[in-house]
Formats: C-alpha cells, structure tokens, sequence
C-alpha cells in the first residue's frame, strides 16, 4: 500500500483537499496524513485523472450495475494515456472508490473552484464515453451525467453539443457546433470557428501531453461534423 499511496500522490494538487481528498482519505488511510499537501492549487494531470475516477463511479453506478465494457472502457483509457502498469493502478484506485457512496454535489462544487472549464468539458466528455461504451446508453446515466454537468457549471450549449458526439440523432452535427439547423452558411463557419478555439486541444495541454493526445478525439468529432454539414450543404 505505500508504494501505492507514494505513487497516486505525485502530480496531485488540491485534489488531497475537500470533499476528494476525504475520498483519497479513504483509500489510503492514515497514510494519507504523511502525504505534505502542495501549495500549487493549479490543476494537475494528478488532480484531473482522480477527478475522473469519481466521477466515472458515479457514472457507472447510475444504473445500478457495474458493466464490463464500462471498466474496460475506463482501463483502456488509461493504458493508451499512460500504459499498463499506470492502468493498473488506476484501476485499483477506482475499484476502492466505487465501493463508497459519494456525494457528487460535494466533489463536483471542489472540481468547479479548482479546475478550469476546458478542463471539465474533457471531464464531461469522458462521463459519456463511458456511458456509451455498452452501445446502450442507459437513461439513468444520462441523468447523472446531465447533473454533474449542471454543478460542474457546464453551459447547456456545450453539454448538448458534447452529448451530441454520443447520443446520435439527424441533427447531431448541428447540435455539436451548436448552432440550429437553419443557420446560415456563414454562421455554421462562424460557430465551427468559435468551437474550434475552445475544444483545442491546446486548451488543456497544462495537464501534459497525455490529457491533451486524448482531447485530440474531441476535437476530431467537432471536425468530422463540420465536414457532414458541409457535404450536406456544399459548402466549400
């Protein structure tokens, strides 16, 4: 266990305070209060991956079973970011918190004051890739999901347009620019502009190189719905 403790702590940052750093508490137990807390509260790669750990929990939770494909999906993830032995790790992490009843309300009001909101989106992102990954999304997941949005103070153009990439419908290109389906030209161009600066992957890259490869599959989702609009419409 110490090996373990030493390992999860480095990188993290104000994820050892509040409501998740009484999670870790629980994890790790007394070990926890040799760990120095860093006065560094900028969010860290460390603090991020802890967040989506119990948050994903919570997403798994909803439906009142725990799916194969959805901690495969989760440890997947993790061995592409940051391979196998890391994974493993994470997945000892999370099989301790899906064990505990946590309160989202609590972990989500922490995650909104210290991690800035490109960062969230991707935390949002990944809600519903793990959601997804059963080729079923269960309504119940939804709702969770929609309510770690709303405390995570997520806009509800964005949340449709994340959703979007997901939960597929004949307007879904249109929803994930967030603009209508009789907009103009010019204002589909505009919006695809617009998204396009805050979906880079750029935007998250003070949480290294591995979060930032991953937002790059968002990224790509907000292009490839350009190029359906534009095919539909001739757009040049």
């Amino acid at each position: 266990m110490a090996k373990y403790t030493k390992w999860i702590a480095g990188g993290l940052g104000w994820a050892f305070l509040g409501p998740i750093g009484g999670i870790l508490g629980y994890v790790f137990g007394s070990m926890l209060e040799n760990i120095p807390q860093e006065n560094d509260l900028h969010t860290h790669s460390g603090d991020f991956n802890v967040s989506l750990l119990i948050l994903a929990a919570s997403v798994i939770k909803a439906d009142k079973k725990i799916l194969q494909s959805e901690l495969d999906y989760v440890k997947s993830y993790f061995i592409r970011v940051f391979g196998q032995t890391a994974a493993a790790q994470y997945m000892q992490l999370l099989g301790d918190i899906l064990k505990q009843d946590i309160s989202v309300s609590d972990v989500c009001l922490q995650i909104k004051h210290y991690m800035e909101y490109e960062s969230r989106l991707q935390l949002l992102h990944f809600l519903f890739g793990i959601a997804a990954s059963d080729n079923d999304i269960d309504p119940r997941e939804i709702d969770v999901i929609q309510t770690i949005a709303q405390l995570l103070d997520i806009s509800v153009n964005d949340y449709v347009s994340i959703k979007a990439m997901f939960v597929k419908d004949i307007d879904g290109p249109y929803k994930i620019l967030e603009v209508s389906l009789d907009a103009t030209n010019d204002e589909v161009k505009k919006a695809y502009r617009m998204m396009a600066i805050k979906y880079h992957p750029d935007k998250v890259s003070h949480l290294g190189e591995d979060i930032q490869n991953s937002a790059k599959i968002k990224f790509q989702q907000l292009n490839e719905a350009y190029e359906k609009i534009k095919k539909q419409r001739g757009i040049k």
